[in-house]
């Protein structure tokens, strides 16, 4: 099959089930195996004390640059920190993210959980507008992937792929924690 022309495709992946970061990161070892650079921002994980897989793999990829921008889940699973804290180290994310993905240095770029960031539990770390921005700043080759819940409709309508990952069953309902090398 001859190589089809690349237009850059704005992907999302939300939804209440699991999955969400798991389709990106699915995306990110196709691209690998195709020689392209990529980028993940993740805008939720980092200072938390566990190895994640993806940041282990990652050391296997020259092509591969993730960065954990975030402070942790906001309000949530023991979090303390003042919300000011969160809402700058995502904002600083999200200009990362600008910079970055507007060098021209990356075929695909992975922005996990930045729908939570829009809105999570109630609480904006970034305003919809800048990400609004970003979307319609990105290079035309480039893919950009967005994942996280409770996309919003904006979001949605500058996207050219929409997966709603919706929850059946999952294993912490039956007090089955977090799995490695499943869930991080």
């Amino acid at each position: 099959m001859a190589d089809a022309p690349r237009k850059g495709l704005v992907i999302v992946y939300t939804g209440d089930g699991k999955g969400k970061t798991s389709a990106a990161l699915g995306g990110v070892l196709r691209a690998l195996g195709h020689g392209w650079r990529v980028l993940v921002i993740q805008f939720f994980k980092g200072e938390w004390p566990v190895v994640f897989g993806e940041l282990e793999s990652a050391k296997h990829h020259d092509n591969l640059e993730i960065l954990q921008l975030g402070r942790g889940f906001v309000g949530i699973m023991g979090d303390k920190k003042p919300l000011e804290e969160h809402r700058a180290a995502a904002q600083q994310a999200l200009e990362t993210a600008r910079l970055k993905m507007c060098s021209g240095r990356y075929d695909l770029v992975v922005l996990d959980e930045i729908n939570c960031a829009i809105d999570s539990l109630g609480v904006s770390l970034v305003p919809l507008s800048a990400v609004l921005e970003l979307i319609d700043s990105k290079p035309e080759r480039t893919h950009l992937v967005l994942t996280g819940r409770n996309a919003r409709p904006e979001i949605i309508g500058r996207a050219d792929l929409v997966t709603e990952m919706k929850q059946i069953k999952h294993p912490f309902q039956a007090g089955i924690p977090a799995q490695i090398g499943i869930d991080y």
